[in-house]
């Protein structure tokens, strides 16, 4: 991502806007280069007649005056909103009328659902719930009279459950059919999930209605203030797992929206910085959120609301209690020498009401003392700050990384390294040791719980440390980013304009849904539907069809199908027909493999990739030389590795010939033991395209999706299978 930099002609551009709590940030990037042409912040509007639509207007009128492009230049339009988490967080939602559909053992089951109003929410309030029984949907009326008994208790928005919806909606349809001539918002479980388990679907579904007049009532507004302003370009919103969705999707399913924030950093991380291996920290003032990508893929899990697991599909995201802001906390006693230091945060600057010291004017802390303070009544009073006589301020973790020099010139929290070094000379003299000593042990402090997190991240997605980066977004990545690279030996670097990584992440996030079916024994043509689901999903939100990627995994012992389309729209236009030149390849990857680029072999090409490797042979646990292993790089049109394996294999097919070359490449090299046959892991390269199949271990799915894949090519093309054993 390049330097801001207004052009008089900046052609086509995407904007992000992300919505926080407290400010509405918005970006616009280029679409054919992806450089960042402006941005902007103003207050979010919580207050405002229009709520948060008036400081999504105000930023973007703001934003295109800046960079001087009318509203006909916007191609693409994004917005990420926290207002679904927040309802969530402060117990803000609506009252949910749920109608249960079935009698006899099935009325009982969703009857049992009443004690959905039992769940609370982060604020300690319950999920606010009405209840009203359907025994027979067919007869006339019943589906009517079901829901206005639920509206007569107050019930702004409804739910139909059926238990087995997945396999027969019509119990669900007919309320929906009925809430709707009732011009109430409404929703179905099998709307929300086609995975069973009445519980979990129903608590999603319930949480999802809370959640919807607010987003809708928002939605409406956003896209009219838009389509007032002039842009003609389809309104897209944040999801919780890294892509974006049609404004209609969004209004279908408001539920997408919660947890969107750190998606949007990570989205940020994935597009603008071209990571394909690492762990992701963006850092606030307050806390630092850590998400993993594997493989060029985020990581996404079933995401737990009101302390309760969901079917909400969410980036897995971990959140440590440390940010710039952090306070530093200090123990033992009074004078030169005789303090230790204990803690540093959770609390932040923010909450004790005090500036960071190493904004002051050096000036300004001559002759201040540190002094221990509480910064709420219920805090221990171990927070150390610094007391000039005439005014407080906060010693803080970016206080420390500016004394220690780790934060860099031009960075977000730059601050003047003279000031850093007085803020920290009286918490020096306490702990008896120098300044740069009491910066890097406050540094430590303040990463020792990070460090722990990103190490079982690294662990549990079994992350190749030696191709795994750390990188930092957020206005506070300095603070935590640098040191953290030092103390775990993992290469680290600050995002491109990290204190936008969030509005870069939507400007720049592709379009993305997932589909998961419980389907037992699934045939190759179940597997081939749920893909093809997935796909049509964002082909009508309007991704452009020849950039469509589909990863598709199959769980036997689930039962479960799982299916992520993602694409890009068309507007996305960066020219990427031109394969890195061989010296960028090369170097690219000889650094991943710690190896000089002369020792590399050239396994294949495309017209987008080259893949290149060499052989090794590890010595085993007795000192015995093991196996030759081929470690391969796959490295795309901008040099970066997109692919990394230490045991693979690389054939180069056409692909008139391909379909029965895979399903004999598949069979030769698929293993046999105890659990039964196990395939390799399969990549194939078309084009464009990185068709990721290592999700699959079924021999015959694993071919019957390479053949759909490859079907779609022209008889001549080239395609490179990446095929990687198992172990």
């Amino acid at each position: 991502m390049s330097d801001p930099s207004p052009s008089p002609t900046p052609g086509p551009v995407r904007i992000g806007i992300d919505v926080g709590g407290t400010f509405t940030d918005a970006v616009a990037v280029s679409a054919t280069t992806y450089a960042l042409l402006g941005q902007v912040k103003v207050p979010t509007s919580h207050d405002h007649a229009d709520g948060v639509a008036h400081g999504i207007m105000t930023a973007l009128e703001g934003l295109l005056d800046d960079i001087g492009v009318s509203a006909d230049d916007v191609g693409f339009l994004a917005h990420g909103t926290t207002q679904a988490t927040n309802a969530l967080l402060e117990g803000d939602v609506a009252t949910i009328g749920i109608v249960g559909v079935g009698s006899g053992y099935d009325a009982f089951a969703t009857g049992r659902l009443r004690s959905l109003g039992r769940l609370r929410l982060d604020s300690g309030h319950p999920l606010p719930v009405r209840y009203s029984a359907l025994r027979d949907p067919d007869r006339e009326g019943a589906a009517l009279a079901s829901v206005d008994r639920v509206l007569a208790e107050g019930a702004e928005v409804v739910v139909a459950v059926e238990p087995f919806s997945v396999d027969d909606p019509r119990g669900e349809l007919a309320v929906l059919e009925a809430a709707r001539t009732r011009g109430v918002p409404v929703t179905a479980t099998h709307e929300i999930t086609q995975l069973y388990g009445l519980g979990k679907r129903a608590r999603t579904a319930a949480l999802n209605a809370g959640v919807m007049p607010r987003m809708l009532q928002t939605a409406d507004l956003v896209e009219r203030s838009i389509h007032k302003a002039g842009v003609t370009a389809p309104l897209m919103v944040m999801r919780c797992d890294g892509g974006v969705m049609s404004l209609p999707e969004m209004r279908h399913r408001p539920l997408l929206t919660v947890l969107s924030g750190p998606a949007a950093g990570v989205a940020g991380a994935l597009m603008g910085e071209k990571v394909s291996e690492g762990v992701f920290l963006e850092t606030g003032g307050t806390s630092t959120d850590i998400s993993v990508i594997r493989r060029g893929r985020v990581q996404i899990r079933h995401a737990r609301l009101g302390g309760k697991e969901t079917y909400l599909s969410a980036l897995d995201v971990r959140t440590v209690g440390v940010g710039g802001g952090s306070l530093v906390r200090v123990g033992g006693g009074e004078g030169p020498g005789r303090a230790d230091l204990t803690d540093v945060g959770p609390r932040s600057a923010h909450i004790a009401g005090l500036p960071y010291a190493c904004f002051a004017d050096p000036a300004e802390l001559e002759g201040a003392r540190l002094v221990r303070i509480s910064p709420m009544a219920s805090d221990p009073g171990d927070h150390a700050v610094l007391d000039t006589g005439r005014q407080r301020f906060a010693l803080t973790v970016t206080c420390a990384a500016n004394a220690a020099g780790l934060v860099p010139e031009g960075d977000y929290a730059r601050a003047d390294a003279g000031a850093a070094r007085a803020a920290l000379a009286p918490l020096a003299e306490a702990l008896g040791t120098g300044v740069e000593e009491a910066a890097r042990a406050v540094l430590h402090k303040a990463t020792e719980r990070v460090a722990e997190v990103v190490e079982e991240l690294v662990g549990d997605y079994g992350l190749d440390r030696q191709v795994c980066a750390l990188v930092g977004g957020g206005g506070g990545a300095a603070t935590v980013t640098p040191y953290l690279g030092r103390r775990t030996g993992l290469a680290a670097r600050i995002a491109a304009h990290s204190e936008v990584i969030s509005p870069l992440g939507v400007a720049l996030a592709l379009v993305r849904e997932s589909v998961e079916r419980i389907i037992p024994g699934a045939t190759h043509a179940d597997v081939l539907a749920v893909r093809a689901e997935a796909e049509r999903a964002v082909l009508s939100q309007g991704a452009d069809p020849a950039g469509i990627e589909v990863d598709v995994t199959v769980d036997p012992q689930r039962n479960l199908v799982a299916a992520v389309a993602t694409g890009a729209t068309e507007l996305r236009t960066k020219d990427r027909t031109a394969g890195a030149d061989d010296e960028t390849a090369r170097a690219a990857a000889a650094d991943s493999l710690g190896a000089g680029p002369g020792e590399l072999t050239e396994y294949a090409s495309t017209g987008q990739y080259r893949v290149l490797g060499l052989v090794r042979r590890p010595r085993g646990p007795l000192g015995r030389l093991a196996r030759e292993r081929t470690h391969v790089r796959v490295v795309d049109a901008e040099g970066v590795v997109r692919l990394h394996s230490a045991d693979a294999r690389v054939d180069t097919l056409v692909a008139a010939e391909a379909e029965g070359r895979i399903k004999d490449l598949v069979e030769e090299r698929t293993t046999y033991g105890d659990g039964g046959a196990l395939p390799p892991a399969v990549w194939l390269l078309l084009g464009p395209k990185l068709a990721d199949l290592s999700g699959v271990l079924d021999p015959g799915h694993l071919v019957a999706l390479a053949s759909a894949e490859v079907a779609r090519r022209a008889p001549d093309e080239r395609i490179v299978a990446v095929m990687e054993k198992r172990r």
